[in-house]
């Protein structure tokens, strides 16, 4: 018996998650999560709290919660540039061709 090479790992999960119809889904959790985790990065090397994240961008601390949130897919972009701003950050978005 001998093993095939499945062949590029990325082309399987790919595959995978396109015949499971989740791939969109599972690509905008992962895309989220990393925002969420830059964001906390950021806020964390300012020293600012969450509260006063809220204040400069003039918001709740209940929104700032959804900012950093990995799960929450439903923040608006709006959200995030401000978020962006009150951490001296820019908040950068581009297209590029679909697999």
């Amino acid at each position: 018996m001998t093993n095939k090479d499945p062949g590029p790992v990325g082309a399987t999960l790919d595959s995978y998650l396109e015949e499971n119809g989740i791939r969109d889904e599972v690509y905008s959790a992962a895309i989220k999560d990393v925002i969420a985790w830059q964001f906390e990065q950021a806020r964390l090397a300012n020293g600012m709290s969450k509260v006063r994240l809220a204040s400069a961008m003039k918001t709740s601390r209940t929104q700032v919660e959804r900012v950093l949130d990995p799960q929450n897919v439903a923040v608006s972009l709006d959200t995030l540039v401000r978020a962006a701003a009150a951490l001296g950050k820019r908040l950068k978005v581009e297209l590029e061709d679909a697999l």
